[in-house]
């Protein structure tokens, strides 16, 4: 009995580990695209952190987080200012995702994203695309700002939509 577990270690469980491939973002881009009655906003980033490990055709334990004060807003500071308010960023300033597994090609993200101090189950579209030594992961999701407790951001008594639409893009290796 001690032979044949050995066996099975030594054939099918030890080779799966050593094909595991640890990958990190070398390139990351963030988009977040609101309303308002006035006009649209949007806000980027490019200092989200990516890991996760490559085994077979999916990536597992996947962790990523976005310092909330990094997204910036192209109109100015005072949106910034309102967002990064909405966000709770001064107590809580990270955004994570994370999950446990996803599969390379077009799937489905299921993890817990976490934003303004608030976790919840998480589900969307996602494509990760091998590329050379890259792994190219592309994931767009609406959120309503509302369901993180959030308050829509405004000025002079106009508000934000509720739903604001997130793209997101990592290069890994």
């Amino acid at each position: 009995m001690l032979i044949t577990t050995g066996m099975f270690l030594g054939v099918l469980i030890i080779p799966q580990l050593s094909n595991a491939q640890k990958i990190a973002q070398k390139a990351t881009s963030i988009t977040v695209l609101g309303t308002s009655p006035l006009h649209d906003w949007e806000m980027k980033g490019s200092a989200g952190t990516f890991s996760g490990i490559v085994s077979g055709n999916s990536v597992t334990n996947i962790n990523f987080s976005v310092p909330a004060k990094t997204l910036k807003a192209e109109q100015g500071k005072t949106m910034e200012k309102k967002a990064y308010d909405a966000l709770k960023a001064d107590k809580v300033p990270t955004i994570t995702f994370t999950a446990t597994s996803i599969n390379l090609g077009k799937s489905n993200a299921a993890g817990k994203l976490s934003i303004a101090g608030i976790t919840k189950n998480a589900s969307f579209p996602v494509s990760i695309v091998k590329k050379g030594n890259s792994y190219l992961i592309d994931a767009t999701e609406t959120i309503n700002l509302s369901d993180f407790g959030m308050e829509r951001p405004g000025f002079m008594g106009i508000r934000t939509g509720d739903v604001v639409t997130v793209k997101v893009n990592v290069v890994a290796e």
